[in-house]
């Protein structure tokens, strides 16, 4: 049965130790694309290395790699005609056509932007392309950027109603302690449920000439969790590796399966794509109606404010003893808050909005 898939390749996987563009792990990648194609499936690759393409035509590879934001934003700009234009070749080897597409974080947020990048990819597929997806570096804003394409690759898994997400790193997928430490260490093959005991084992960051680690991939999964897409992470060296995936073959990598509920792209975005920038405190009751009802919170249900943030933002929400169990975008700022905690709704001055946080900007966390 046709499927489509989401694979998701990182700057460190294409790459060479120089952290220059390797066009034989680009055409190795593609040729297995090329050769889901062949079956029926569609596949959109979402790929990192904008920057890693466009070094070299700077003369700023190896140690000349610049650090600041400015220049690597610059850089990618010259990067990413290369980047696409290494996809186009390896994928014309195989007469298949690859279509650029950037994407921003407010693409999955507005959803005027949402439904167009939607039409965009669903069109491509439809006349047989591979869309070829990286975030729009050039002239992202450091402070609405993602920072990593794997937050992107689990977005697009759910803005193309994706069947599987396949996040290639260098390591064989998941492992219950570091195999670089501990030689007992062994291949998590399946997750069912991502929780903070797995998220400890993913570590830190990534590689040297990638920005995303294992915990960025299993956020990544997290998320396509949440939109009903399984993930699978493997290693991008593999012999093979997105065709096993597909199939289902057991060991290719760590599989975290869908969840049974799908949030919409929306609730998406504000519970795993946007950063909090404060906290709102509620008492027993507030938090038992917002998670059993899935209520507006009011301000006679908060009993403190953490942190200075606008109107608009995201902020988290968390119960007597300070655990975090939903997120959602305030409708005070932080002062105008404080000024109102506990009251109820008929005690409001005039003009303030009765909702600290509406109930259709709110999401209940995963525990």
């Amino acid at each position: 049965m046709a499927r489509t898939i989401v694979v998701k390749v990182g700057t460190s996987s294409i790459t060479d130790d120089e952290g220059v563009i390797d066009r034989a792990l680009v055409a190795k990648l593609c040729d297995e694309v090329a050769v889901l194609h062949g079956d029926g499936h569609r596949v959109v690759v979402v790929t990192s290395g904008a920057i890693a393409a466009g070094l070299p035509a700077l003369g700023m590879g190896g140690n000349q790699r610049p650090r600041d934001s400015v220049t690597l934003q610059a850089v990618s700009a010259v990067g990413q005609g290369n980047l696409i234009g290494t996809y186009q070749e390896a994928l014309g080897h195989h007469g298949l056509v690859a279509g650029q597409v950037l994407l921003a974080p407010l693409d999955f947020f507005v959803r005027a932007q949402y439904l167009h990048a939607r039409g965009t990819l669903t069109r491509l597929l439809e006349l047989g392309v591979v869309p070829v997806v990286n975030e729009n570096d050039a002239i992202a804003d450091d402070e609405i950027r993602f920072g990593d394409n794997d937050r992107i690759a689990a977005l697009v898994a759910h803005l193309v109603e994706a069947d599987l997400l396949v996040l290639l790193t260098d390591t064989p997928g998941l492992f219950t302690a570091d195999p670089r430490l501990d030689a007992g260490a062994s291949l998590i093959e399946e997750i069912i449920e991502i929780d903070h005991e797995l998220e400890g084992l993913a570590g830190g960051t990534g590689s040297k000439r990638g920005s995303g680690g294992m915990a960025s991939k299993l956020a990544a999964a997290k998320i396509a969790a949440w939109s009903g897409v399984s993930s699978v992470i493997a290693d991008a060296g593999r012999q093979g590796v997105v065709i096993d995936a597909v199939a289902g073959k057991p060991g290719v990598g760590t599989v975290v399966r869908a969840r049974q509920g799908r949030l919409g792209a929306r609730r998406l975005w504000i519970a795993f794509a946007v950063g909090s920038s404060g906290q709102v405190a509620v008492d027993a009751g507030a938090r038992r109606a917002l998670e059993e009802r899935r209520v507006s919170l009011l301000p006679a249900g908060v009993t403190g404010v953490d942190g200075k943030f606008e109107a608009g933002v995201a902020v988290e929400v968390v119960d007597s003893d300070g655990a975090v169990f939903a997120k959602g975008l305030v409708r005070h700022d932080a002062e105008q808050l404080r000024a109102i905690l506990g009251c109820r709704t008929g005690e409001l001055p005039e003009g303030v909005p009765h909702e600290v946080i509406h109930a259709d900007d709110l999401v209940v966390l995963p525990s």
